[in-house]
């Protein structure tokens, strides 16, 4: 019955819908345009105003599109030719998508092309690289972007002088400089960059200057003369400087692996494998005062870093590929000469610290000797070669002051030649040393028998040392130069527990170390070669000199071990100062310090005199030490005081209560200890505890 009356219900309601009346509008789609000549009054400023500034502007691509005027005028029959060269040169800086080559009624080129790249930011580059970029001597590029011409087009016929701008006041960088006892400052990073601190190195405690969570996400790195603090981000590098470090200049370079600064602080090389899924190159060489990228570079294979090497007055830098050294020059960032030098074999190179020297050397082949070789830039003349047999390696230490130069040979004892091959047997070492500053450059040789594990030279002064021998049986060896003289030996110490040198920066004082683990460390003065002080860091895994020679600092990284991370300040004697434990401690760097002002004659001078000086010094350091006691002994008097105040107060609140103490204990005063005052009686109570019997013989 209930299905019968939906079915009549059903039928029902189909009849009535048959009965209405059709509208022929409703099969047609409503019309929601605006009538003609109807005026919106609301405009889109106020429906859309604060989202209205965000639309994004169309791109035509000539952001993109390059105008590259001084081209050679050539013929169809050299075009191809002339269409190579270019590209091998401006594909370098991205992918290049269209070239378009104008030509003339006589089917010449007209001296001028357009080069489309992907992306802005390698137009951009192209730009800063290549213009004035000299062809040959007959034809210099000028580069610019096809955008600049609207830009030049809009310029107006008459100049108005700029609005003036507000004072900005400069940042004294140069701050820590005028210290006025000379303190150092020292920068101190634990795991993660949580926290980084800057701590003034005082008499007798240093004092904390800055401290930051999460001030870098990877390390921090001081620039070579100390003006700026490097903190490193997934987005790229901030420079820090000034008395509060206030960020000074960021560069933006995705996911930053490595850093380096040039030598006067000019350029800054940035490194980051993952760059160019960002767009931008894996090597970009920065202007640090503005900011701006000079040139970017994609290096093949692995990076041995630092990938370029700098000149001390970043004039030049250079770099080694496969039988190739390049060397290029700034401002321009272009091969010197348009060139580089191939030389077959080369392994190394190194600068002069205080010329634009280099000295590099390749391997043997065949029958050719390997050779080491000096080399002036930018004549690239060589004023010094020196051929070496049977040579497995070389290391190149260059002095401080660059009056020397060794390179370390390690070098088969002999050979023998079995069915076709060659097969070496044994090793000896020699020591190859240039004397620079004099006639002809002399070499003078040492040769070691004994394998040789570490070499440092003096930096102020003629004297190098060495650790040579069996690692059960060490030795360190220190030779003096003379000129027209061979290397002397000077003094062996036998049987020492080291494995590392470490100079002191003024000279004279050196540190041995032994970093395998024991933490040995032994003070010498090398003046008469003086024992100051024997003694240890366990697990020992850094020593830093401060900039001036005075103190030395020794460091237990968390990356070695877990157990006691933190430092140790100790003075150039070996007299320990202070031990500082940290929980994730990473990393101590001292603050650099650019080169004194003062000429050697007048370094000389002071250090004749310096028995009239050193009476004042030592008065400001008794002061010193004396204000640290009266500081110490005021602060035992004020937590007395305090605890004498808090005493009383409590005695106070004591003798209220002493009634109440009275009537709880029914008149019997129990606050002394006098009980014939007080009517008590003293009662013993023994308790039987065992009993036990002993049966003696």
């Amino acid at each position: 019955m209930a299905k019968k009356k939906d079915a009549d219900k059903s039928a029902q309601n189909t009849d009535s819908n048959k009965n209405q009346k059709h509208d022929p509008n409703e099969d047609e789609e409503p019309n929601f345009d605006d009538p003609e000549g109807f005026v919106d009054p609301i405009s889109e400023q106020e429906l859309l105003g604060d989202i209205l500034c965000e639309k994004p502007e169309p791109i035509d691509g000539v952001d993109s599109i390059i105008v590259v005027d001084g081209v050679p005028q050539v013929g169809l029959d050299r075009l191809e030719k002339l269409q190579n060269v270019i590209s091998k040169m401006y594909s370098k800086f991205g992918k290049v998508i269209n070239e378009h080559f104008p030509l003339n009624e006589k089917e010449l080129t007209k001296g001028y092309i357009f080069i489309e790249y992907s992306n802005p930011q390698s137009a951009l580059e192209a730009v800063t690289a290549l213009n004035n970029h000299k062809l040959d001597k007959n034809h210099t590029f000028q580069v610019n972007l096809f955008s600049d011409f609207k830009k030049y087009e809009e310029i107006p016929d008459e100049w108005t002088p700029p609005d003036p701008q507000p004072y900005k006041e400069q940042r004294d960088l140069h701050y820590y400089l005028l210290e006025p006892d000379a303190y150092d400052q020292f920068s101190v990073i634990c795991s993660g960059g949580n926290p980084v601190q800057i701590w003034l190195n005082t008499i007798p405690q240093p004092t904390k200057l800055e401290e930051r969570a999460r001030w870098t996400e990877m390390f921090i790195q001081w620039s070579p003369l100390g003006t700026y603090l490097a903190t490193i981000h997934q987005k790229g590098v901030a420079l820090w400087g000034g008395p509060s470090f206030e960020q000074i200049m960021r560069f933006t370079h995705i996911e930053v692996q490595h850093i380096e600064f040039s030598p006067c602080e000019n350029y800054l090389v940035t490194y980051s494998l993952n760059a160019h899924v960002h767009e931008q190159g894996i090597l970009i060489i920065w202007d640090i005062r503005r900011g701006e990228v000079m040139r970017t570079f994609d290096p093949d294979g692995p990076p041995v870093w630092p990938i370029f090497k700098w000149s001390k007055d970043d004039k030049y830098f250079a770099k080694i590929g496969h039988d190739v050294l390049s060397i290029y020059e700034t401002p321009s960032f272009g091969l010197l000469d348009k060139k580089s030098v191939k030389l077959q074999g080369i392994r190394d190179f190194a600068w002069s610290p205080t010329d634009n020297v280099l000295a590099y050397w390749v391997s043997e082949d065949k029958d050719v000797p390997a050779r080491v070789v000096l080399m002036e830039v930018p004549s690239r003349n060589e004023v010094r070669a020196n051929n070496l047999f049977n040579v497995c390696d070389c290391k190149i230490h260059w002095q401080k002051s660059g009056d020397y130069l060794c390179v370390k040979v390690d070098r088969y004892t002999r050979c023998k030649k079995e069915k076709g091959e060659t097969k070496y047997i044994g090793m000896y070492y020699n020591f190859e040393i240039f004397h620079l500053r004099e006639k002809n450059i002399p070499v003078d040789s040492v040769e070691i028998k004994e394998p040789t594990h570490s070499f440092a030279w003096e930096p102020v002064g003629s004297t190098f040392a060495v650790i040579h021998g069996e690692t059960s049986n060490l030795s360190v060896s220190f030779y003096g130069l003379r000129p027209g003289h061979q290397p002397s030996l000077l003094k062996k110490l036998e049987k020492r527990s080291c494995n590392a040198l470490f100079w002191s920066p003024a000279g004279q004082f050196i540190v041995l170390a032994d970093l395998r683990g024991n933490g040995t460390l032994e003070f010498v003065d090398t003046s008469d070669f003086t024992i100051m002080n024997t003694t240890e860091h366990f697990r020992c895994s850094e020593v830093e000199w401060d900039p001036t020679g005075r103190y030395v600092v020794t460091a237990t990284s968390l990356w070695k071990s877990k157990e006691d991370p933190g430092y140790w300040i100790w003075t150039f004697q070996g007299r320990i100062l202070s031990r500082n434990n940290m929980q994730k401690f990473c990393l101590l760097q001292w603050r650099p310090r650019p080169p004194t002002l003062l000429t050697p004659e007048q370094q000389k001078e002071i250090k004749k005199n310096l028995k009239k000086y050193s009476a004042q010094f030592e008065s400001k350091d008794r002061m010193r030490m004396t204000r640290a006691s009266k500081e110490l002994i005021e602060k035992r008097a004020a937590a007395m005081k305090k605890f004498e105040e808090y005493r009383q107060s409590v005695l106070s609140v004591w003798q209220s209560q002493k009634q109440r103490r009275l009537q709880l204990r029914n008149n019997f005063d129990t606050d002394t200890l006098d009980s014939d005052t007080q009517n008590v009686e003293e009662e013993i109570v023994e308790f039987f505890i065992r009993e036990d019997t002993t049966v003696l013989d």
